[in-house]
């Protein structure tokens, strides 16, 4: 199982890490598209999974960093690839997954306002949009960036201005 190469040790090559089959997946998600007949559910659990829970060893910081990176962005891609297919459950599972991982990271809140804003749930964009502002504020005495602001005000102009107009309409 173990392979010695000069001073280093290794695993032999025969033997299979999840974590390196996960790590393909991640990749093959952020280049796109992800097939249709996938597992949602078992790729965003494993997509999930934080590297060795528990320990704390310091060479571990790096390789973290990376697999955080690579997941969230998987993650992301993932939910944006299934939104555009109209899956929006898993869309949206996907989004809140990658909020569990970095929940500072303001591109999965989009996305997850993006979904409710597909479904028709303009509430639910809506509330996304304040419990992110609010936990900034609350956290980091900051406010969501410009560019989240105008996708709210993008997504629901249009559909607030023709609200108005129905009901303006239904009122006479």
């Amino acid at each position: 199982m173990i392979d010695s190469v000069d001073q280093r040790l290794m695993l032999c090559p025969s033997i299979e890490v999840d974590l390196h089959e996960i790590q393909e997946s991640a990749r093959r998600i952020i280049a796109g598209p992800v097939p249709r007949s996938q597992d949602w559910n078992r790729l965003v659990g494993n997509l999930s999974r934080e590297l060795l829970p528990g320990w704390s060893e310091d060479w571990l910081n790096l390789p973290r960093q990376r697999w955080d990176q690579l997941r969230l962005y998987a993650l992301e891609s993932l939910a944006q690839q299934l939104r555009t297919d109209h899956q929006y459950l898993d869309a949206l599972q996907a989004a809140l997954a990658a909020i569990a991982v970095d929940p500072f990271r303001e591109t999965a809140y989009r996305i997850a306002m993006e979904v409710h804003i597909a479904e028709g749930n303009i509430a639910s964009a809506i509330k996304r949009y304040q419990d992110y502002r609010t936990f900034l504020q609350a956290e980091l005495r900051v406010t969501p960036s410009q560019q989240m602001t105008d996708l709210l005000h993008a997504l629901l102009g249009d559909r607030l201005v023709n609200h108005a107009a129905r009901t303006d309409a239904v009122r006479r």
